[in-house]
């Protein structure tokens, strides 16, 4: 019989259905035994008579909370259930698979009058078996969000006619400047893994492809022990041509923001909220927008939070932190382009200002960044004396011939999705990823 997903059974009641999934919850009495099965749609409550069906009690007594089941039976109406009035009576039971004693423990379990509270794992305890721990409720809307998410982020450029390419992730040479990269072995020489699809997204510019994106992994070789950064994360990135300034750049990436949180808002905004305890913003544009000169001399006047003249040329930790609150309080806003960083502070392919100021920015959701962007330098004479600079032109010498033979103004920026996540739902990085990869986890 053709499997019924549990979000469509409701359509069913009086028929004969065939439901598989996990066993969320497993009461066994003398005379009767409910089963709350768990699919990725949904739940349903399986209540067998055992004095009906003598031949499932062998199978009922070897069965677990976590074991697999497909059941066939007759769905019926009945006030009495809970879980949206509607159980099923079984004809059928099979076992697909038995678990075995679950060794994390997903949530936090509260007291009881026979029973003391059990603490949830911890974090590394769960990563250890993440396969299990994805299979709460929590979990499984987490990564329903991300992709109505990214397809959102995507859906939106594909209407913009943007062409999504997919870059080399094993390269030549460092991609950015600033970031430690992954050397690896390659046949009789060295290879890197990509921090980024930068070099790659600027060679479509000169390809002419006008508009591109890209969601593909991105590694960063930094011994960073935050509750944000991670070795290895997806990466939406996009590059597109003949703008006029970054501001052209921040304009969309505004709109793209607000049309997809708009998606998921619609989509899971109240689940998320049931879930996570977390309110989905759709945000109203434009953004504010603040130097970061500003943005120093703001926070000095609302907190008294100073840093010295030395760092003032980038964002600190505890600032962008800070951030969040100042822009609330002044804008009413979650998010805030910071712009005229220094240049000693950005990559070598922005471009700057007749004053040397990098025309780009830093987009600060919540108090966490998610994305630097730019109008990148096109002129190949300019970017070459810009790499000269850095002390990096031997090293990028492939990616400087991108510009030789002509290529138009563009700029672009990359936003991390697992980053996204994570501040959506309010979570740590570790966490909103289905596997992270930290500088001590490399396993599962």
């Amino acid at each position: 019989m053709e499997r019924t997903y549990i979000s469509d059974v409701r359509a069913k009641v009086g028929e004969v259905i065939n439901v598989r999934g996990f066993v969320e919850n497993f009461r066994n009495s003398k005379a009767m035994a409910f089963i709350v099965l768990k699919d990725i749609t949904g739940k349903l409550q399986v209540t067998i008579e055992k004095e009906k069906h003598p031949e499932m009690c062998d199978a009922l007594e070897t069965l677990t909370e976590d074991s697999v089941i497909s059941v066939t039976g007759t769905l019926i109406e009945n006030e009495y259930v809970k879980m949206g009035g509607i159980e099923l009576l079984p004809d059928e039971l099979f076992v697909e698979s038995i678990a075995a004693a679950l060794p994390i423990v997903r949530k936090d379990i509260p007291a009881t009058k026979k029973k003391q509270a059990v603490e949830r794992s911890s974090i590394d305890q769960r990563i250890d078996y993440r396969w299990i721990d994805l299979r709460t409720d929590e979990n499984q809307l987490m990564f329903k969000v991300q992709t109505a998410f990214v397809n959102a982020l995507r859906a939106f450029l594909l209407e913009r006619d943007f062409i999504e390419i997919h870059t080399p992730k094993l390269i030549g040479a460092a991609s950015e400047s600033g970031s430690e990269v992954f050397e690896v072995k390659y046949f009789d020489r060295n290879a890197y893994l990509a921090q980024s699809p930068q070099f790659y997204k600027q060679m479509a510019m000169a390809s002419g492809f006008e508009k591109i994106f890209e969601v593909g992994p991105v590694f960063r070789a930094e011994k960073s022990y935050t509750n944000k950064h991670t070795t290895e994360f997806t990466g939406f990135d996009l590059e597109f041509s003949y703008i006029d300034s970054f501001r052209d750049v921040m304009k969309i990436e505004e709109e793209l923001l607000t049309y997809a949180l708009k998606v998921v808002k619609e989509k899971y905004g109240d689940e998320i909220k049931e879930l996570f305890g977390t309110e989905v913003v759709v945000p109203t544009t434009p953004f504010p927008v603040v130097t970061l000169a500003d943005l120093y001399k703001g926070l000095e006047e609302d907190y008294g939070y100073t840093v010295p003249d030395s760092e003032k040329g980038d964002l600190t930790t505890d600032a962008e932190r800070l951030s969040y609150d100042w822009t609330m309080k002044h804008f009413g806003h979650e998010f805030l382009f910071v712009t005229d960083y220094s240049a000693e502070k950005r990559a070598f392919y922005h471009m700057r200002d007749e004053k040397g100021v990098p025309q780009g920015y830093d987009l600060i959701w919540r108090g966490t960044e998610i994305t630097t962007g730019a109008q990148r330098e096109h002129r190949f004479d300019v970017l070459k004396a810009q790499t000269d600079e850095k002390g990096l032109t031997e090293d990028v010498k492939f990616y400087l011939e991108f510009f030789k033979y002509g290529c138009p103004p563009h700029g672009g920026f990359g936003l991390g999705v697992d980053r996204l996540t994570m501040l959506l739902l309010g979570l740590h990085i570790k966490d909103a990823m289905f596997i992270f990869r930290g500088p001590n986890r490399l396993n599962p």
